[in-house]
């Protein structure tokens, strides 16, 4: 589908002096593993070297002097409002990305005005001074199209050579790219190239979405179909007035519509507002989230609209509808990285766990409740003693050793990164006392380090001997084994 996409690189600088080094920052992943990353730098600080995406301290480092402030979404979501209007009278299917970033699927209006020349001439017209356009098949290029674009709007007729030549950091995934750069795949091109069912196989989802933006399919349909009762609507006889009653109605009705939507174990990804006034007035607006909306997300979306609406142009004669009505419905989350937060989560709410949450329960009903488990620390001596496994969902049993007892005798860090349900035979020469090769499959391999032994006394009062604990580094890896007798068993992987 051709899409337009129309960006404000500057929207959330309003305010800031041109002449003095500045940025914007708001919380969200950057490289380097910081929280705080920069989403608008004025002139002088992309001079110094400060991108967008860059973390703060390392902005800061490039520009010792500059000027900067936290994003605030809701007062540039009201001054972005006039703007979303202006577009929307020219074309009514308007998607707003976030504010500063609109997208506009133009199929039906190439039609009513004749051509891509004349409606892009409109758009750039209506938009004003600072946009930056793009127009390409999709959303996704479209996107790219106007990041690349210079004086002039970036019209992409061949969307896939556009695509091929873009550099692999698009997809904006930090892990995942840096693997595809050790593999030698630098552009979309190149990953475009690999079997698709090599790229599932071994990134999951996230790298099959990759793929799919790789080869030009953007978005692939397929939502859960919405049942109309899942839209959520309150009428009000007394028209609400001030931005407390608002925010009061919007908080409410934002919880009805999550509360529904939880008992389903689905979520949203796209939310349309819709605010009725007293005058017979009808205003519409869609919000959308690469992650799924949570109930504090929602209540921040609806609000910062309807404070735009009320503090923009105002509601005449006041407030007596609002409706909320869910799309895009999401039962299966999205795969993040360990310490990742989601899109949403700058707020000190946990943004991941309902997600995750969700996504275990729907495992758990596939493969049963005794697969699904998860620990917790308890004490013991060796590694396979100090995690208690239990059943996801339900309460721990109480734990069989006290994990903030002393325990003297205690495996030595680091902790191993794998350790096998039971201890596992593997074969060791030993030469005066010290090992000497370990063997792995149909290999020997030398042993270029060790430290031992711990000695390990068994329960004598149950038959168990004594045995010594060794950490041993070949070239092949590290391993944790306990030797009894004559007998040595692997216990333990390091990573």
């Amino acid at each position: 589908m051709r899409t337009i996409c129309v960006w404000f690189p500057d929207w959330p600088l309003a305010g800031m002096p041109e002449d003095v080094c500045g940025f914007v920052y708001e919380e969200g992943r950057a490289a380097g593993g910081e929280t705080e990353r920069v989403a608008a730098a004025n002139r002088l600080a992309r001079q110094a070297g400060v991108t967008i995406g860059m973390g703060r301290r390392a902005s800061e480092a490039l520009c010792p002097i500059a000027t900067s402030k936290a994003r605030d979404l809701g007062e540039e979501t009201r001054r972005f409002e006039p703007v979303v209007a202006s577009l929307e009278d020219l074309v009514p299917r308007i998607e707003v990305v976030e504010p500063g970033l609109v997208l506009i699927a133009v199929e039906g209006s190439l039609r009513f005005y004749g051509g891509e020349d004349i409606l892009l001439d409109k758009v750039i017209g209506t938009a004003g001074p600072g946009a930056r356009v793009g127009l390409a098949d999709g959303p996704f290029a479209a996107y790219w199209a106007a990041r690349t674009a210079v004086n002039e709007p970036n019209v992409v007729e061949n969307t896939m050579e556009f695509l091929s030549r873009l550099d692999i950091s698009v997809i904006d995934r930090e892990e995942m790219i840096d693997t595809f750069r050790w593999l030698g795949l630098t552009t979309l091109g190149a990953l475009g190239e690999l079997p698709r069912a090599a790229i599932a196989s071994r990134f999951g989802d996230e790298g099959l979405r990759a793929h799919r933006l790789a080869t030009g399919e953007d978005r692939p349909v397929n939502p859960r179909p919405i049942p109309p009762h899942l839209a959520v609507e309150a009428h009000y006889d007394d028209p609400l007035e001030s931005l407390d009653q608002v925010a009061f109605s919007a908080r409410a009705l934002s919880a009805r519509l999550m509360n529904d939507l939880r008992r389903e174990g689905i979520a949203p990804h796209r939310v349309e507002i819709e605010a009725e006034s007293a005058r017979g007035q009808v205003r519409r607006r869609v919000w959308r989230s690469a992650d799924p909306f949570l109930e504090y997300s929602l209540v921040e979306r609806v609000w910062w609209q309807l404070r735009a609406w009320v503090e923009g142009e105002g509601v005449e004669g006041g407030l007596v509808r609002l409706r909320l009505d869910p799309s895009d419905l999401s039962g299966r989350g999205r795969q993040l990285a360990l310490l990742e937060q989601s899109e949403m989560g700058w707020e000190t709410y946990d943004a991941n766990r309902p997600e995750a949450e969700r996504a275990l329960h729907r495992v758990q009903s596939l493969v049963g409740p005794d697969e699904v488990l998860q620990g917790e620390r308890q004490g013991g001596r060796m590694p396979g003693e100090q995690v208690l496994w239990f059943r996801f969902g339900e309460e721990p049993t109480p734990a069989e050793r006290d994990p903030l007892a002393p325990w003297p005798g205690a495996t030595p860090g680091p902790a191993p990164a794998l350790v096998p349900p039971e201890p596992r035979p593997i074969d060791i020469e030993w030469e005066g006392g010290m090992p000497h090769r370990v063997r792995l499959g149909a290999r020997w391999e030398q042993v270029v380090n060790w430290a031992g032994p711990w000695r390990l006394l068994g329960r004598w009062w149950k038959g168990e001997e004594a045995a010594d604990r060794y950490q041993i580094v070949t070239s092949a890896g590290a391993f944790l084994v306990i030797v009894r007798g004559e007998r040595t068993f692997l216990a333990g992987i390091y990573d």
